[in-house]
């Protein structure tokens, strides 16, 4: 047991330390009991509608002690809101300075108390006579002794939206926290809002080789909103550079690089128009997940305004890249007559066209990946090689730190930012490094990797203009980009590591033959109304339960179905329960 010597009269007293765990004890619970009752007062207060200023004392003495009782700024707002409704506009200024006093009290006490920082910005923007550059300089004050203050860095957006602080003013106040510490990941984040809006990049007409397809709406002007100018851009990769080259394992300037190599986001857009005679159906692609009965999509045929019921491609995607209609019975049987359609998306103010013509079945307008610079953007003559030569850096930084993940990671980005085809070799034994040197993360790079090779396998798919996408054997473990695969007939995902076919696999509403031997699947929901599907081949999967195939039996055209080498098979009346599941299957292979 632990001694604590003290002098008392003169004479030496020892005291032990449970005994000073006992006083301690005592005294927090003494104030404890003061604490529940003045917040039992404030609570009764609150109820009976007292909104006087013993109240506001009362609720500063408890969020001085707790500044994260949210309750209790609710009330003290309350009160505060009654003040501005019975006192002049110079007493109201008093007021509100005292409470930023206050706030500040409680901030010192928790820097990081979202109570506090929510009430310092309700109060600032409320107050009659606000001084804004006194707000700017306390949050300068809080993030030189904390740099990662997420509170603080949001109110500072506020009071610089609020006061008008200049966009380039705010990147020099980037600059200097990060040329004082590389490591301040806040001043990268903050630093990608600025330069969009400081160094923007300027639509250009498309080039003559490169026309938007036919029915294809006007450019928006909100296309280049998110991206910044090419010259910016390589002032930025010098930055990043010099950064991760001074600590190649800290990780906020490799977050920021990636940044630099990403894509804009996409422009909102019809991006596919798809119909079909047989079917009499309309299926309608989007450059995001949108709600198409909130977001206000309307058909027009032949000039006539349809009255249509758009859904879903399946029930979970509440929000979809995909949606489909059906017409009206005999609206465009006739294969002798030709239509021409407009899907309206109203909210956006954009539309895109299709025309069916005589003696066609189906008809579609579309923009490609590569139109949409969905992958990968276009590359100026600079602009490659100054990738190019941050490729170079990067490598050899890579031979110094052999086992750097970030740099790996870099390396890919930069590769597939160049030439994805053209590196795919390289990317996928880097890869496999990462994997070995990052094993924690493995299934997130096998994630990406599958990613990437979609990619690539679009790509090929739109070159070589058809309607087959194989990607066997590339160890895929996920499946993504589907809404891009809309038109596709035959599918070929054999030998990979997938373990299910997610509700965003019925967006393939043009398949019509699905192959997916030798992986791991033993869910098959994304099979789901896919209106031409007729083969499905699922040789050596896990599909163990009779349960596991009902989706299949949304599919009206499916007549063959292989399910060699699947637990399922070896149920004892297997073949009576796929015919009662499935009587449209002629061809079962078990």
């Amino acid at each position: 047991m632990g001694l604590v010597a003290r002098q008392t009269h003169g004479r030496l007293k020892i005291k032990t330390t449970a005994q000073q765990e006992e006083e301690r004890r005592k005294e927090l619970e003494k104030k404890m009991k003061l604490y529940v009752a003045a917040r039992d007062v404030c609570f009764s207060k609150r109820k009976e509608g007292v909104l006087d200023e013993e109240a506001l004392l009362l609720t500063q003495q408890l969020l001085s002690s707790n500044p994260d009782f949210s309750t209790l700024w609710n009330y003290r707002r309350e009160i505060l809101m009654h003040l501005e409704t019975v006192r002049e506009e110079d007493d109201l200024q008093k007021i509100f300075e005292s409470e930023l006093s206050f706030l500040e009290s409680c901030l010192k006490q928790k820097p990081k108390s979202y109570g506090s920082w929510h009430q310092r910005g309700w109060v600032s923007a409320r107050m009659p006579r606000p001084d804004w550059a006194r707000e700017l300089s306390l949050c300068d004050r809080c993030l030189s002794l904390d740099e990662r203050n997420f509170h603080c860095w949001d109110y500072r957006r506020v009071v610089v939206k609020m006061s008008g602080v200049a966009v380039d003013q705010e990147l020099r106040f980037t600059d200097r926290l990060i040329g004082s510490n590389f490591s301040n990941y806040s001043s990268w984040h903050y630093r990608s809002t600025l330069l969009p809006l400081l160094h923007p990049e300027s639509p250009e007409p498309p080039s003559p080789d490169h026309q938007p397809g036919r029915g294809s709406p006007p450019p928006s002007p909100q296309t280049n909103a998110h991206r910044v100018c090419e010259e910016q851009l390589l002032k930025e990769y010098e930055l990043v550079q010099n950064a991760f080259f001074t600590d190649p394992n800290d990780q906020s300037a490799w977050f920021y690089y990636r940044w630099l190599l990403g894509r804009a986001e996409r422009e909102d857009m019809i991006s596919c128009v798809y119909v079909s005679r047989e079917e009499e159906r309309v299926a309608v692609g989007f450059s995001k997940p949108v709600h198409a009965q909130s977001v206000g999509l309307m058909l027009v045929l032949d000039g006539q305004p349809q009255r249509v019921e758009w859904r879903s491609v399946h029930p979970r995607l509440r929000h979809s890249p995909v949606w489909v209609c059906d017409l009206p019975p005999a609206t465009i049987s006739d294969i002798g007559n030709e239509h021409n359609l407009t899907v309206h998306w109203t909210e956006k103010h954009t539309h895109r066209d299709c025309a069916l013509y005589n003696g066609r079945t189906e008809s579609w307008c579309r923009d490609s990946a590569t139109d949409q610079e969905l992958f990968r953007s276009e590359l100026s003559v600079e602009k490659t090689s100054v990738l190019q030569s941050e490729l170079t850096s990067c490598n050899q930084l890579q031979e110094l730190e052999p086992l750097n993940k970030w740099c790996l990671l870099t390396i890919i980005l930069l590769m597939r930012a160049l030439d994805p085809l053209g590196y795919e070799k390289e990317t996928l034994a880097h890869f496999q490094t990462l994997k070995e040197v990052d094993s924690m993360r493995s299934a997130y790079y096998g994630d990406l990797c599958s990613k990437f090779m979609i990619e690539n396998t679009i790509l090929k798919m739109e070159y070589a203009e058809v309607r087959v996408f194989s990607i066997s054997d590339k160890k895929l473990s996920t499946l993504c980009h589907l809404d891009q695969l809309l038109l596709v007939t035959h599918i070929n995902l054999s030998s990979n590591e997938l373990r299910r076919l997610p509700p965003q696999f019925s967006m393939l509403q043009c398949l019509e033959v699905l192959e997916a031997d030798n992986n791991s699947i033993e869910d098959l929901e994304g099979v789901y109304q896919l209106p031409k599907l007729e083969e499905i081949s699922l040789k050596n999967n896990k599909i163990s339960k009779m349960e596991d195939l009902a989706p299949l039996a949304s599919c009206p055209k499916l007549r063959r179905l292989d399910l060699r080498g699947n637990p399922v098979t070896q149920t004892a009346s297997i073949q009576s329960d796929i015919a009662e599941l499935l009587p449209s299957v002629t061809d079962l292979l078990l």
